[in-house]
């Protein structure tokens, strides 16, 4: 499929709305958690008596958490309803969640927004599911790759434009106000696109549902390891999570301590490192021409790596003076030195992109109808898993005196690993073609 019509998707009632319920979700999830990580950061931490960095970590597990309780209800769910009719009961349940945002927003109380947070990682989790398994469902198999590709390259724009939008608008004059009613509104925007995603058949409606949540976890993740290729794929994307969550969560640290730069610049890493995956998923269409198939994905793992390496190398500097003046974005772009870190940072994003879109596509195609939902919720659990390994595992480097681009070397060495085993499995697809 073409690049030309890989957009003519977006012209389509078959993908547009799904497309657009996703970035406005993303963007919404995003837009909260920034609004109310900068209102705790410099507002709400201090009136309380917490320190903001502990809050703040706090509040990413409080996010992680529903995708470990409620990822293996979430995939039955989804194989026993009309999954259409789903994605728009968990759009008005995100309306109700927003508008208790809001509230959180105006009465400034962290409890409150915690709580929130809680369920909107719940309503993320229930809707992760849905979006991957019906994508199938209205796609031939030659589209899955771009329509994966156009909705990772959504995903992330939304990832920055939500951060950068959340941020700055929660601490200007009337912030809760404005933040509150965007929120809410952005939400009821998503529930009218979520309308018109076409209907499909359930799957299994015969299934019954169990309420044993821990149960229903291990055995979701026990049935897909049988399955080599397929949970090959389901870990290799999330060791992309692991990869992404590492660099993500270390640029503001990363642009202060190591660059001496300013939050603009922290902001402007964000947005090179969402645009490189944005457009590496978009040129993978046009790699693959449309074939589902992860040959060119362990030399994307390659590529992550060299790229990281090669940042590693130009972010070794001389340390800081105390009372060193933060670097503005413009000062920061007239270095040469420094656009070599812009460089490494879209190569290492852009092969991401390449990377993470054909394990989607080969997830979809060779899994069964049936289990569809399950597998996916699967990948939510991986991926959970390993965003809190990514946390854990960063945190104890920095205790162990590590630098933050001696853990971009870390990662760069991990991932060269991971590029290995994944070409074994990619040789082992290749000779067999099964369905799961």
């Amino acid at each position: 499929m073409s690049t030309q019509n890989q957009f003519s998707l977006l012209r389509s009632q078959r993908f547009l709305p799904l497309f657009l319920t996703q970035f406005l979700g993303a963007f919404n999830d995003n837009f909260f958690k920034s609004a109310m990580v900068m209102l705790i950061t410099y507002r709400l931490a201090g009136k309380a008596g917490y320190d903001a960095r502990i809050l703040v970590n706090v509040a990413g597990g409080v996010f992680i958490l529903p995708f470990f309780l409620f990822s293996a209800t979430a995939g039955q769910l989804a194989d026993k309803y009309e999954r259409s009719f789903l994605v728009q009961l968990v759009k008005i349940a995100e309306i109700a969640v927003m508008t208790g945002a809001a509230l959180g927003f105006y009465l400034e109380n962290v409890h409150l927004l915690m709580i929130v947070l809680f369920l909107m990682g719940a309503q993320s989790t229930f809707f992760g599911p849905l979006k991957y398994s019906i994508l199938p469902q209205h796609l031939n198999e030659e589209e899955l790759i771009a329509g994966n590709g156009l909705i990772q390259m959504g995903t992330f724009l939304s990832i920055l434009t939500g951060t950068i939008f959340g941020g700055l608008s929660i601490l200007g004059g009337g912030g809760v106000f404005l933040a509150g009613f965007l929120v809410v509104g952005i939400a009821a925007v998503g529930w009218w696109a979520s309308r018109y995603i076409p209907k499909t058949e359930p799957v299994v409606p015969d299934l019954k549902l169990s309420p044993n949540i821990v149960r229903d976890t291990v055995r979701i993740v026990a049935d897909v390891v049988p399955c080599r290729d397929v949970f090959l794929s389901i870990l290799a994307i999330s060791w992309f999570w692991l990869v992404g969550a590492t660099f993500l969560s270390q640029f503001p640290t990363y642009a202060r301590l190591v660059i001496g730069a300013d939050e603009q610049v922290a902001t402007l890493f964000l947005a090179v490192f969402s645009v490189g995956i944005g457009l590496g998923s978009l040129a993978c269409n046009g790699l693959l021409k449309g074939e589902i198939s992860g040959r060119y994905v362990p030399w994307a793992a390659l590529g992550m790596s060299v790229a990281s390496v090669l940042l590693y190398f130009v972010s070794r500097r001389p340390s800081l003076s105390p009372g060193t003046p933060e670097m503005g974005l413009f000062a920061f772009l007239a270095s040469g030195e420094n656009l070599a870190v812009l460089a490494c940072l879209f190569a290492i994003s852009f092969f991401g992109g390449l990377y993470i879109v054909p394990l989607y596509a080969i997830i979809q195609s060779r899994t069964d109808e049936a289990r569809m939902a399950g597998v996916i919720a699967c990948t939510n659990i991986t991926d959970s898993l390993f965003m809190v390994l990514s946390a854990v595992g960063t945190s104890i480097l920095l205790t162990l005196g590590f630098s933050i681009p001696h853990i971009f070397l870390v990662m760069a060495v991990l991932t060269i690993a991971a590029a290995a085993v994944i070409r074994v499995g990619v040789r082992s697809q290749l000779r067999q073609r099964g369905a799961l």
